[in-house]
């Protein structure tokens, strides 16, 4: 009868500890990320790529000659937003700018190959800690997750 009662006590003081904001999808995104992208910057370390950087890289390296415009829509960024984070990937190195064929005025990103072993490097780590911080959830679970927040963005584009 005590463990029943210890369950009961434990059951009531959850609630009280809920608030309204739990119904919310926003609030629980929200404090989801903010999970996510502490682990993301501890799994690259102080001096590794921001999640923004990282996932720009990761598009030069897999769309080589992306245009900065294409880059910046496929971030869902405004384009002058980009220009930092392609002037910090130049300055390490990872990429370089040049100039689209029969348009001079147009600038495409190429990845170099220390940019191409850094995105290597830093996909495998970031691999390596998500799996570590969603090791609660199933292989399905985390399908469903990334195909629910990817239902969310369908209309983004």
């Amino acid at each position: 009868m005590a463990g029943s009662e210890e369950s009961k006590i434990a059951e009531l003081k959850r609630e009280q500890d809920a608030s309204d904001l739990e119904e919310f999808i926003g609030y629980n995104l929200k404090r989801a990320y903010v999970i996510v992208q502490n682990d993301f910057r501890a799994a690259l370390g102080k001096d590794g790529l921001g999640p923004r950087v990282f996932s720009a890289l990761s598009l030069v390296v897999q769309f080589s000659h992306i245009t900065q415009s294409r880059l910046a829509r496929k971030l869902g960024i405004e384009r002058s937003g980009l220009v930092a984070i392609i002037d910090e990937l130049e300055g390490r190195g990872f990429l370089a700018r040049t100039t689209v064929p029969g348009d001079r005025r147009v600038q495409a990103l190429v990845p170099t190959k220390q940019g191409i072993t850094a995105y290597r490097d830093a996909q495998a780590r970031v691999k390596e800690h998500e799996d570590l911080l969603l090791e609660n959830l199933t292989a399905a679970e985390k399908q469903t997750l990334i195909g629910l927040l990817q239902k969310i963005r369908s209309g983004e584009e």
